[in-house]
């Protein structure tokens, strides 16, 4: 190993972060160059007037995935922050006076299920028996493989596991099998709302993401879910990583077959090796010439992504009584508003949305008397985005939460700010605006994934949401592990 070599990480999320302290620890100089003000990526932190907000990821599921990172470098999350499992996990909203709050204690949400749906909890514990193996495969025999080719696959023993994930299988069908009461099946089917497709069209595979939820628990950081970047960066800086904020990359000079070079707004980097975990689109598009791209526009044009958002970040200068801390909002037809996001892209009819108030959670979120609630609104992709549309759906959300929750917080809003489309294309040079990344299809999972490694640039992969294993936090993490492991074998042969 050549511990002078300089590999240059393109963007500050979770996967760039991860992949930079997996290199430096392994010896390599390692620079960071992050376009914004603030590492993080779409975890950033919003402060004004005492509120301080989750700009992007509020959900802290999958624990095991944070403590096996930490772990890589003898740490562990409780060296930097303080995890609490919330009880209730969230809170789910069907109508006025129509609420359902999700126990964490196993034994309590049988007895739920079965007040729902009498004997559903004998049902519970197949579906989430099979939820688990699924995660135990997936996340223990497949989330790690760079998926470069089909070959990786090729074993046996996990086609024979395959069999069992229910890659062909649809969640909708799955979910069915076992319940039949409407509020149980909005319920188990709300994970992979986010997923980037219809649970008609989501594989049974993603049930995983019912184990994550209700056996392994909702979580909450204390002081936030940017605690998670600042121990990480801590963790990069203890091994020398640089990392150079509001340095915009523009271009990477690409010389026989290699990376020489990253340019940016702030002077050139020269490079021994590229880590590429900004928008893969927006690289692959803009920062590297014609003839050194993974895909075509034509390509990029046909991928399924999953849905954008319009969010508020409110904050109020009394207590909102009676919601918790993840509250979400089914009173609405959930057919329709998938219809629109993934079928006939559209601002939805009668969306569904989420409510966050961590508030509840961490007095430090708000001022004494007051709370932080950050809304949340899952759209299409690529769809026009102007001051009114998000008014108009600030003011729907607005009527809604106030009806339901019996309660006015218009004469409370002391801060206010939206975040959609034009912000996620601004902020991260997000292809058509979208917020979780590729659609999680049978068509674009595992090897079907736009390539982590750079095909015309021997010492390049790309990290991220956009490329293995998929969206999310957790999965970004791994995402940045995988592309640091492969480049310290692809630089041990340059």
């Amino acid at each position: 190993m050549d511990i002078n070599k300089q590999v240059i990480v393109i963007g500050a999320g979770f996967a760039g972060l991860a992949s930079a302290c997996v290199l430096a620890k392994a010896g390599y100089r390692v620079t960071i160059l992050e376009n914004n003000d603030q590492p993080g990526g779409r975890a950033r932190v919003w402060e004004k007037d005492g509120f301080k907000f989750d700009m992007g990821p509020s959900w802290y599921w999958m624990p095991d995935v944070f403590e096996n990172f930490f772990a890589l470098f003898e740490k562990k999350p409780s060296d930097f922050y303080e995890l609490k499992r919330l009880d209730p996990g969230y809170r789910v909203y069907y109508g006025k006076d129509d609420v359902l709050d999700v126990p964490a204690n196993m034994g309590e949400l049988e007895k739920l299920f079965d007040e729902i749906e009498p004997g559903s909890s004998a049902g519970l514990r197949k579906f989430l028996e099979q939820a688990a193996y699924k995660y135990k495969v997936g996340m223990g025999e497949y989330v790690f493989r760079p998926s470069h080719s089909i070959t990786e696959f090729i074993d046996f023993n996990l086609i024979r596991k395959s069999m069992s994930m229910q890659l062909l299988t649809s969640m909708s069908s799955h979910v069915r099998q076992y319940f039949k009461n409407p509020k149980l099946i909005k319920l188990l089917e709300f994970p992979v709302l986010f997923l980037g497709a219809t649970p008609q069209d989501t594989p049974a595979m993603y049930s995983m993401m019912n184990h994550a939820d209700l056996a392994l628990g909702t979580w909450y950081p204390m002081g936030g879910m940017n605690e998670i970047v600042k121990a990480m960066v801590a963790v990069a800086q203890s091994y020398g990583v640089e990392i150079k904020l509001n340095t915009e990359v523009t271009r990477i000079e690409v010389a026989d077959g290699k990376a020489k070079a990253v340019e940016t707004n702030n002077g050139s980097y020269t490079s021994d090796f590229v880590i590429a975990g900004a928008d893969y689109q927006h690289t692959d598009q803009y920062l590297l010439d014609k003839a050194n791209r993974n895909y075509t526009e034509k390509y990029w044009d046909k991928r399924i992504m999953s849905p954008s958002s319009l969010l508020f970040y409110i904050g109020t200068n009394k207590k909102v009584a009676g919601i918790k801390h993840h509250n979400l909002f089914f009173d609405e037809d959930f057919e329709m508003h998938a219809q629109e996001i993934y079928k006939n892209p559209q601002w939805p009819t009668k969306p569904l949305f989420y409510a966050c108030c961590s508030s509840k959670t961490d007095a430090e979120a708000a001022p004494d008397g007051g709370e932080n609630l950050f809304f949340l609104m899952p759209i299409a992709p690529d769809l026009t985005d102007d001051d009114a549309t998000r008014e108009k759906y600030f003011d729907i959300m607005l009527d809604r939460f106030e009806h339901i929750t019996g309660q006015t917080i218009r004469d409370a809003i002391m801060v206010k700010r939206s975040y959609a489309l034009k912000d996620f294309k601004a902020d991260y040079h997000s292809f058509k605006g979208n917020a979780y990344g590729l659609a999680n299809t049978l068509a674009q999972t595992a090897f079907f994934k736009p390539s982590m490694r750079a095909k015309h640039v021997k010492n390049m992969l790309y990290t991220g949401q956009l490329t293995v294993p998929g969206p999310g936090v957790p999965p970004a993490l791994i995402s940045g592990q995988i592309a640091a492991m492969e480049a310290i074998k692809m630089m041990e042969k340059l």
